[in-house]
């Protein structure tokens, strides 16, 4: 660790200065959805504490350097791993629990943890270690070798989807292919592989569509779709025809965000009534009470987000570290076009949180984990005035 740099000038402040901007549209939106008399407890309380425990999260991350993170990559990947299997193995009721037909959590004295939200930083430290060590091993890059990149990528990535998959959580297993994708482009396969790759995961993405509209049998017998699934496409793709059941939370999402109209009806003046909106749905309170002007000012707030860890990719001159960052970017990414695109329907339902701003124990310490990762590589660079030398 250096010692001739100070503290403050180390730190990432402008990162914390946004974070801490999401914070109070965070508390705001929930103080305001939990009026709606849905709620018993306090999740403004809860939300505060969530963002504390990030703190210190990101805080015991900082402390370490990358290096250490790099060294013990596969330790962390294994422990997420583990917990995986322990949840998939582990009948539901008592530890293990089940919530909306999937068994996601662990029931914990601090409240239900899913390993997933961990497992996401843990993947992608095995990802950049894997495409970093890849090219510090074969620098000269070729057709083979970029296959051989991606056979490592997708064999990194089968186990833990295999786990999630199983629970069922769509919306997660979702994130780690986004991750994925993002990385594969980043880390230079060649387009020879990656545009065979791509158009023969939208053709058989299409197949899966045609037959849940025209072919249902075909896809729930011998493919073993549950009809909860099939239910959340055919609600996504005419919701008034569910009114009464999974197109209940698309209409009252879209009614909230269209009455908001351009300024929005004020703290309090929501008149649409929305399930779970402190979570997943808390775009529609913000659309409802602060309008097409607050909407577009939060979708700006990612944008700056992201600009900002772009920026930070690109300073790190060790390739681990860029890849980390990477990944941490089409982590976040994904899943606010993943929340937003579900909340006005152009995209399907899929349960994935706003990140930072929706209420959440372990979506807030899985992204605290994730941005300490980000702390942790800004504190400790190193510039240098001639070279790109990095430790």
């Amino acid at each position: 660790m250096e010692t001739n740099r100070h503290f403050a000038q180390r730190f990432d402040w402008t990162l914390a200065v946004i974070i801490f901007i999401f914070m109070c549209i965070s508390l705001t939106a929930i103080s305001s959805a939990q009026t709606s008399g849905q709620y018993s407890a306090n999740y403004v309380i809860l939300q505060l504490r969530g963002y504390i425990i990030g703190a210190f999260i990101v805080a015991i991350v900082m402390f370490f350097e990358p290096s250490q993170y790099k060294k013990f990559t596969w330790y962390l990947y294994g422990f997420g791993v583990f917990l995986l299997f322990m949840l998939f193995v582990i009948p539901k009721g008592g530890f293990a629990v089940e919530i909306n037909g999937a068994k996601s959590w662990f029931k914990t004295p601090i409240g239900n943890i899913q390993p997933a939200e961990f497992m996401k930083t843990f993947y992608i430290l095995g990802l950049a270690w894997i495409i970093s060590k890849h090219h510090e091993l074969s620098p000269n890059r070729t057709f083979k070798s970029d296959l051989i990149l991606l056979a490592k990528m997708l064999g990194v990535l089968i186990v833990p989807l295999f786990f999630i998959m199983k629970q069922p959580d769509l919306g997660s297993a979702l994130v780690f292919l986004a991750i994925t994708g993002a990385l594969i482009v980043i880390a230079g396969v060649t387009w020879k592989i990656i545009l065979p790759v791509f158009l023969g995961a939208s053709g058989i993405g299409a197949a899966l569509l045609w037959m849940a509209l025209y072919n249902q049998d075909f896809i729930q017998n011998t493919l073993g779709f549950d009809p909860y699934q099939l239910a959340r496409i055919y609600s996504w793709l005419d919701p008034y025809s569910y009114a009464a059941s999974e197109g209940y939370h698309l209409i009252t999402s879209l009614n909230a965000i269209g009455s908001g109209e351009i300024f929005g009806k004020g703290y309090g003046g929501r008149e649409v009534y929305v399930a779970e909106n402190h979570t997943d749905f808390i775009f529609a309170v913000i659309g409802e009470e602060w309008g097409f002007i607050g909407a577009s000012f939060v979708i700006c707030m990612y944008f700056l987000l992201v600009y900002h860890l772009t920026k930070i990719a690109i300073e790190m001159q060790d390739s681990f570290c860029t890849y980390v960052c990477a990944g941490v970017i089409a982590m976040i990414t994904f899943h606010v076009i993943e929340n937003i695109g579900m909340t006005i329907q152009l995209l399907p339902i899929t349960g994935i949180p706003l990140p930072l701003i929706s209420y959440g124990g372990s979506s807030m310490m899985g992204i605290s984990l994730a941005l300490g990762l980000i702390f942790s590589m800004k504190f400790h660079h190193r510039s240098y005035m001639f070279g790109d030398k990095e430790q």
